[in-house]
């Protein structure tokens, strides 16, 4: 059977649409952008490959600064369903550009393996592997100069949304626990409409993950069976939800369990009424949109 001629074996719209003959196609795509210096705001990027194996780039935003000034950094975990999104499309940089030049903030956009091609929890340990190259310029003698010469590692802010709300929410788990390893001072930690699973996870999610017991105690997917979950690397959360968003319930969950934790911080809880899943990234220039980011923007000047 040729590949024109194979048939789908598995359909998860709108998401992705998997071939008898192997292949995968994906029915949402985005256009990516090359780095560049943007004449607007200034703002320089530029790409690293953080795990040279799988050639994945993640995306590196320096706003308009004084070269002697070191600079808060805004480590970001895009979403996607863990099937699709990058670091280098132009939601990506529509979403970074207000908080890099607001905050003054380094920002870096995480890559990681897509699944259903690398499955999960392949998106998991790339997203640690960069949190720990990272965590190597804390002496000031990492791999890239940009983040050696500008970045103040003791003021770092985690934030993602969607899968990426739950890959970010790992990241600060395994930080508290290998904190005095990484070193990196994690002042705060943004999750956007979060997804984490239920009683019963969605079969997208079930075929992305095959080597997962599907049995809730799974603490990548389910914060609430995660013994480590006190040791979240922050003493400050902010959790965003939209009323519309079929994820609200997992936001409002993840907000509540968190609460009853043995993690001690200050948790903010944000909902915005009539909207839907990642409304600030599909129309970032509504009123709602922005008032979101201003928020965003208040948490991470506030340290």
């Amino acid at each position: 059977m040729t590949s024109s001629m194979a048939a789908i074996a598995h359909d998860f719209p709108p998401f992705l649409r998997v071939f008898t003959d192997g292949r995968v196609q994906r029915l949402i795509t985005i256009p990516h952008l090359p780095p560049s210096t943007d004449p607007l705001t200034g703002i320089r990027s530029k790409d690293v490959v953080i795990s040279p194996e799988f050639g994945i780039k993640s995306r590196i935003f320096l706003p308009r600064m004084s070269p002697q000034q070191k600079l808060p950094l805004i480590i970001y975990v895009h979403g996607g369903a863990f099937c699709f999104g990058s670091p280098l499309n132009v939601i990506t940089q529509s979403f970074l550009t207000p908080l890099v030049t607001q905050t003054s903030a380094v920002a870096i956009a995480i890559g990681y393996r897509l699944a259903p091609e690398h499955p999960l929890p392949a998106a998991y340990h790339d997203c640690w592997a960069a949190l720990q190259w990272i965590a190597s310029h804390v002496s000031g003698a990492g791999p890239d100069t940009w983040i050696n010469n500008y970045v103040d590692t003791s003021r770092v802010f985690l934030v993602g949304d969607s899968a990426g709300a739950n890959l970010v929410h790992y990241l600060a788990v395994q930080a508290g626990v290998n904190h005095t390893r990484l070193g990196l001072g994690v002042r705060g930690l943004m999750v956007l409409h979060p997804y984490f699973i239920q009683k019963e996870p969605d079969e997208l999610t079930r075929y992305l993950y095959p080597g997962c017991s599907w049995s809730d105690d799974d603490p990548k997917l389910n914060p609430a069976s995660d013994p480590d979950l006190g040791k979240l690397c922050t003493s400050r959360v902010l959790v965003a939800v939209a009323e519309k968003d079929f994820l609200k319930a997992r936001g409002v969950e993840y907000y509540e369990t968190l609460k009853k934790s043995k993690w001690e911080g200050t948790i903010e809880f944000v909902e915005n009424e009539d909207e839907d899943h990642i409304f600030y990234l599909l129309n970032p220039s509504s009123e709602k949109a922005k008032a979101l980011f201003q928020h965003l923007i208040s948490f991470i000047k506030q340290n």
